[in-house]
């Protein structure tokens, strides 16, 4: 059992988001003809890898001490953190062999972005004393000034 708050906010936090992450970099980096195929429909597959991705962004925003700013903020920066990162991976797609930079491709990633940040969002908002006590890390309120 992980006791230890750093390391559950690792183990559940920031290695699942590292390593969706990656799988989003590899895959998009992938050939058209050397993708493997999920019977999804590809607007679909964006809308679920974006809400994995923002699920977890949010998550890491939220569960962080460094700049408390993300954390005030968790939920706006989660979306232009996200739906940026989507633009530029479409872009990004310009280079690879049989692929292409599609809008409507962004456009699911922004959907994926929204509905993961709420979903987020909800969960802190209905669980967060049980968060709390998982990752026993009680966060103040953020009431006070952000800039010192």
């Amino acid at each position: 059992m992980i006791k230890n708050t750093q390391q559950r906010i690792f183990v559940f936090l920031r290695l699942p988001l590292l390593i969706h992450w990656i799988t989003i970099i590899i895959l998009t980096s992938l050939p058209s003809d050397s993708l493997p195929s999920s019977g999804l429909d590809d607007k679909i597959e964006h809308i679920i890898a974006y809400f994995v991705l923002s699920f977890f962004i949010y998550f890491n925003f939220y569960y962080q001490d460094r700049h408390l700013i993300l954390r005030k903020y968790s939920f706006l920066f989660t979306i232009l953190f996200a739906s940026l990162y989507g633009a530029v991976d479409e872009l990004h797609q310009l280079f690879i062999p049989g692929r292409s930079c599609d809008f409507l491709d962004w456009v699911a990633d922004f959907i994926g972005v929204i509905i993961g940040s709420l979903s987020a969002r909800l969960l802190l908002y209905y669980l967060r004393e049980t968060l709390e006590n998982f990752f026993n890390k009680k966060l103040e309120p953020l009431t006070k000034k952000i800039v010192k």
